[in-house]
């Protein structure tokens, strides 16, 4: 990466592979393009998805620029996309054209070939009960979720200090939405009226969905997928909110890997409107459904994709991140980074604020597994990244990461 003192520079070239490995994976049919771009808007809150950016900005313009880094790089990150050099040839070469990844009216989106039919319409299974199994923020926040859309949730805690804990977390935040007027005494009383907890998996036998958010280690969840297969109900959802562990490896501690899906939440999970919905090989349609439905049913916006690593946000996010530690490695200092990347794209944070957000712990963790799926020598975690890291800098929940707090 080349320290660059124009910031315009530097911003696009810390974009522009994002934007090439969104394109990437569009042409690798992984997740469709409006998936790619809601991904991307919701689970980062990003102004714009990424091949609606490039959309914008031009297919020829993002290729040449591209291919002039390959050139200078020859980091394969670079290599603009196939779909962006057929979209070219087939004279898509963005909004200007009136068509580009979308197809355009003046200045609106309009429907085309690649335009999604609604799914989760009919084949979807009946959900009318939840279960959660879990205790941490991620659980709790699960449990409020599915209790605030009018589902009882049965919710399964190691111990009952735990248990009451959940609650008492939950009772918390809707003390404080009522305190801010946005929401009613009556209707936070019958949202916790919504909530069973038990230390017992068998309290989960008569659920719909059961939705686990415990640690993520494999042997645990290996043993907790066994268990709900002899516990759950025949036709009961089995849905995992892993980041970092194969699907398809749970569901085959199961006889019943149909069942088994992803769901994967963002924290916290009742501000964030994101949801990863991941299928393995083996997981019915039906079950594709029924998540779909259910998190329409919660007010949640869903983007489907399939089993590896990173998904889609963490997939795309954090070769983004590892190059912006790298290019101050080379020179380029933190708040110019920063800077550069909220005023020429409107991000809500730059690279370094966000790193310190998320704990610069679990970005060591997820491009460690990035580096491991794809092997592109490019994913190695940025040598800065790891020293913070062994310095105990992990960001703002220690007080001090790549700024202090």
């Amino acid at each position: 990466m080349l320290v660059m003192s124009d910031s315009r520079a530097l911003a696009d070239a810390l974009v522009f592979p994002y934007l090439n490995h969104a394109a990437s994976m569009f042409d690798e049919q992984y997740a469709s393009r409006e998936d790619l771009d809601n991904g991307m808007r919701f689970g980062c809150g990003l102004p714009k998805g990424p091949l609606t950016v490039i959309d914008e900005l031009g297919l020829e313009t993002v290729r040449d620029a591209l291919a002039a880094r390959f050139e200078q790089t020859g980091d394969p990150r670079h290599q603009p996309s196939a779909a962006i050099e057929r979209l070219i040839a087939e004279g898509r070469t963005g909004k200007a054209a009136g068509k580009g990844f979308y197809t355009y009216e003046g200045d609106e989106v309009v429907a085309d070939e690649l335009t999604p039919a609604a799914t989760g319409q009919g084949a979807a299974r009946p959900v009318k009960t939840v279960g959660v199994v879990g205790s941490g923020t991620m659980a709790s926040g699960i449990v409020e979720v599915f209790a605030a859309n009018g589902f009882p949730v049965t919710y399964i805690a190691r111990t009952q200090d735990k248990v009451d804990a959940v609650a008492a977390k939950i009772a918390k935040n809707l003390a404080r939405q009522v305190d801010k007027g946005r929401l009613e005494q009556g209707d936070a009383d019958a949202i916790l009226g919504r909530l069973t907890g038990a230390t017992e998996r068998e309290a989960l036998g008569d659920v719909d969905i059961v939705v686990e958010a415990i640690a993520e280690e494999i042997g645990i969840k290996n043993q907790l997928f066994a268990d709900l297969d002899r516990i759950c109900k025949p036709g009961a959802v089995l849905a995992t909110t892993t980041s970092s562990l194969s699907i398809a490896d749970l569901a085959a501690q199961t006889k019943r890997p149909q069942d088994v899906v992803g769901m994967h939440f963002f924290n916290p999970a009742p501000v964030m409107k994101l949801v990863e919905v991941i299928n393995h090989p083996t997981t019915g349609q039906d079950v594709l459904d029924t998540v779909l439905d259910l998190c329409r049913s919660t007010r949640k916006v869903a983007v489907s994709c399939a089993d590896r690593a990173g998904f889609i946000v963490n997939a795309l996010l954090f070769p983004y991140l590892n190059d912006a530690i790298k290019a101050h490695e080379e020179g380029a200092e933190i708040d110019t980074v920063d800077g550069a990347i909220t005023e020429h794209y409107g991000y809500p944070m730059g690279p370094f604020a966000l790193l310190d957000v998320v704990g610069n712990d679990v970005a060591v963790a997820i491009e460690e597994e990035l580096l491991a799926e794809f092997e592109h020598e490019s994913l190695t975690p940025a040598r800065l990244l790891r020293e913070v890291v062994a310095a105990g800098k992990l960001g703002r929940k220690t007080g001090e990461g790549f700024r202090t707090y």
